[in-house]
């Protein structure tokens, strides 16, 4: 019995052994040396580091471009989750509680942008979108209005760039959603119909609450994918232009690092973005995993 134990920890050890490898040298060390060169003002080519201490994160917080950026990844998000999240499941409650029918061809429709590049999704939009000779601008021009450069402004380029993602992102959150509604005992809602239950009180009461699981789930991925598919946009369109006006904690992270050589910065930026979501991480943890087989 002891050997037969003793080699099922073994084979369990050999198993496991090639994904702890893995994380070890493509997750834990990197953090660990990220965190480690948040202390450091290095320009990544340099041979010595010239320790700061605390200044890479004290900067963060009171350098004009460090604030400027997280204002913009505040309203990043407050926009992701208004056209990904809240958007998305107004439409999935309303396929699935007051048009009820033709639900596939509803997930079809809203899911074939997920299946394009957001390299693909930037470029349409970027010619839909051109002031001078886009479509969009020609229509425009026939009732004597005129598209402003939305590129050159720091709150529109927000606005259009988070389009971008929501073009990509909907479609997915979508599913999702309605998946999760539809998954709701429907002898729950039919005991409502019996009693005369106003429908939108069914939705709050009801729906809404055994839903939140996946809402939940659902808004943390809304955060996480937006922050990381916004960088592709910004990437290809503004390069975190009109003066930083349309880049975030992320696109931020990588021009510091590899383009202004501010490693210490980067490095800084790095280890908040990791504890944001460590944070969004720990919630869809407490609220969704342990939740997962039961309605709350």
């Amino acid at each position: 019995m002891n050997s037969n134990n003793k080699r099922r920890h073994f084979l369990t050890t050999v198993y496991l052994l090639p994904t702890v490898v893995v994380l070890l040298v493509f997750m834990i060390i990197p953090i660990i040396y990220t965190f480690y060169l948040s202390f450091f003002d290095w320009n990544l080519i340099a041979p010595t580091k010239n320790f700061v201490g605390l200044q890479n994160y004290i900067t963060i917080f009171s350098d004009p471009v460090n604030r400027k950026v997280l204002l913009n990844t505040l309203f990043y998000i407050l926009l992701l989750l208004l056209l990904n999240f809240f958007f998305p499941y107004f439409i999935a409650i309303i396929v699935q509680f007051f048009i009820g029918k033709m639900k596939g061809p509803y997930k079809i429709i809203f899911f074939i942008p997920s299946i394009f590049s957001l390299v693909v999704g930037a470029m349409l939009f970027s010619w839909i979108m051109n002031p001078v000779s886009g479509p969009l601008a020609s229509i425009m021009k026939m009732f004597g209005m005129t598209l402003p450069n939305w590129t050159n402004s720091t709150g529109l380029v927000i606005v259009i760039i988070c389009m971008i993602t929501n073009w990509k992102v909907f479609g997915y959150n979508f599913v999702l959603l309605l998946t999760g509604l539809g998954s709701i005992p429907s002898n729950l809602i039919d005991a409502a119909k019996i009693d005369n239950i106003p429908k939108w009180r069914v939705i709050w009461n009801i729906v809404l609450p055994l839903n939140k699981s996946i809402s939940i789930y659902v808004l943390i991925l809304t955060i996480v994918q937006g922050l990381q598919y916004v960088f592709t946009p910004i990437s290809v369109i503004t390069q975190g232009g009109p003066y930083y006006g349309s880049s975030n904690i992320l696109y931020h992270t990588y021009l510091n690092a590899f383009v202004l050589y501010k490693t210490g910065n980067a490095s800084a930026l790095a280890i908040l973005t990791f504890l944001l979501f460590l944070v969004l991480c720990y919630i869809e943890m407490r609220f969704v995993e342990g939740k997962s087989n039961s309605y709350v």
